[in-house]
């Protein structure tokens, strides 16, 4: 398949019709919808590991896995897979290698979610990756096309990627809650844990202690009827991208150089060396955050807060209403963007974060006040769009013609968020976890701040040097001419 991409003419912007932008903005689209089809099923899994299988830790632990399988991808696979695949045929095959997680869920053994959570790790880096590095490039088409400033289409295609993407929550959510809540489950649920509800919910949730009485387990028979729906999505998702996306090959000639990698193994050099640049090095905290903060609310708020107070059923719709939420601030933070600049929507982000971790370790949640989570999910999910959208387009503008590396970089730090995030979850309460999740914002944030002013003082004196040169030959112009008058 990777020959099939290699075979392809490359394009110039002389061979392409007044109709190309709209093309790379068709192909934008149907990864976005490959991608939300995708997720449907794997977050509407995901989101329920810690309610369904929270026996001995193992829906956790098997989130954990993926992760682990995650940041081994990123450092040894996406280089050579996409190198090997082609970008296009490395993301559907990619969505192929999560479908034994689901298929999993019909036996939950640590035998059986263990392994298959490894399988979609190894599967996530090149398919992370791969998207990352499609959409960079299709932006410098359009640029050179449009003429747009390629930035600031970069930002705009990342938003329009997530508002489509983080639909995967109202869809995955919306399927798991209806099938769980059908019959009288979330009632009986609610009932049995009303006067426990005080002691055991919020801040001071343990799961390793608690989960077994606050928790009760689902039905077999509405664990396969969710199973054989998420199945289905993931299949179409991989046909998708098969039959609408076009080859990478047509924007090559697009593509900043990669500092004259000709091989797998160069561009795997590249993503290793990447991993000790200061910039790089300074994001690392935020990047770890992010997989915290998303973690957190996906397998602890949900546990602790809603699970326990209001019953299983309530999970998905919580998580419904936090997909629509980061899905609407993916397009509407990145106009904002563009008036304010990035860094105060980043400022902004930082200080709704901290109001959020207080309001987790002061409320003590009641039955009756379902309507707190709902906006806490709205308020989170504004939140985590500005650090997806805002942090993966910094990177893309840091580190032009090495994209696969610098994305490579952020999944893997990402996925390191996620395991310490899974990995402690049955062993510490909520409030442990918020407090570290608040120390991994403000050490983050910071790092943050210097890159953007490492980056400001970089961009200033390339400035002025760019200045100082064009003006030193104006002069030499002028005095040759006068000598020549002379």
């Amino acid at each position: 398949m990777g020959q099939i991409e290699k075979m392809e003419q490359k394009q110039t912007p002389s061979t392409f019709g007044p109709g190309e932008t709209w093309r790379i903005l068709k192909n934008v689209v149907v990864i976005s919808i490959a991608f939300m089809a995708q997720f449907t099923a794997y977050s509407g899994a995901a989101n329920l590991q810690s309610s369904i299988n929270a026996e001995a830790g193992l829906g956790t632990a098997s989130l954990a896995a993926v992760y682990v399988g995650l940041v081994f991808s990123n450092i040894f696979l996406p280089a050579v897979v996409i190198k090997w695949l082609g970008t296009k045929w490395a993301i559907s095959l990619s969505f192929v290698t999560y479908m034994p997680y689901i298929a999993a869920q019909l036996y939950p053994r640590f035998y059986t979610l263990i392994p298959a959570g490894l399988f979609v790790g190894l599967g996530g880096g090149p398919l992370w990756c791969a998207k990352c590095t499609y959409i960079s490039v299709v932006s410098e088409a359009h640029s050179s096309i449009s003429k747009i400033n390629a930035e600031a289409l970069l930002v705009r295609f990342l938003g329009l990627f997530f508002m489509i993407f983080q639909m995967n929550q109202v869809w995955g959510n919306l399927i798991s809650s209806l099938v769980l809540s059908s019959g009288n489950n979330t009632a009986a649920v609610t009932a049995v844990n009303a006067s426990m509800i005080p002691e055991l919910c919020g801040a001071h949730f343990l799961p390793s202690a608690d989960a077994a009485e606050a928790l009760q387990p689902q039905p077999p028979e509405k664990i396969q009827m969710i199973a054989g729906i998420y199945l289905a999505c993931m299949a179409g998702a991989a046909l998708i991208v098969a039959v609408g996306v076009d080859s990478m090959k047509r924007y090559e000639a697009f593509r900043k150089p990669s500092e004259g990698v000709t091989s797998g193994l160069g561009l795997l050099a590249i993503t290793v060396k990447l991993l000790v640049e200061p910039n790089q090095m300074l994001l690392i905290i935020i990047n770890i955050f992010v997989g915290l903060e998303q973690a957190f609310f996906g397998a602890d708020f949900t546990a602790a807060f809603v699970s326990c107070a209001v019953g299983t059923g309530t999970v998905g719709f919580v998580m419904l209403v936090f997909g629509i939420a980061d899905a609407i601030g993916c397009v509407v933070t990145g106009y904002i963007a563009k008036v304010t600049g990035r860094l105060p929507l980043m400022c902004c982000a930082a200080v709704v974060h901290v109001g959020l971790l207080v309001t987790v370790l002061t409320w003590r949640p009641q039955a009756g006040e379902t309507h707190v989570m709902y906006i806490i999910a709205v308020l989170w999910g504004l939140c985590d769009s500005v650090w997806m959208v805002q942090v993966n387009a910094y990177y893309g503008i840091l580190f032009p013609g090495r994209e696969e590396a610098a994305f490579a970089n952020f999944r893997l730090w990402e996925s390191m968020g996620y395991i310490i995030a899974y990995i402690i979850s049955p062993y510490l309460r909520t409030s442990d976890k918020a407090y570290l999740i608040l120390a991994t914002l403000i050490a983050g944030v910071f790092g943050y701040f210097v890159v953007e002013y490492r980056d400001r003082k970089t961009k200033k004196f390339d400035f002025n040097i760019r200045e100082h040169t064009e003006v030193s030959a104006e002069k030499g112009h002028d005095n040759f001419a006068f000598s020549k008058n002379e």
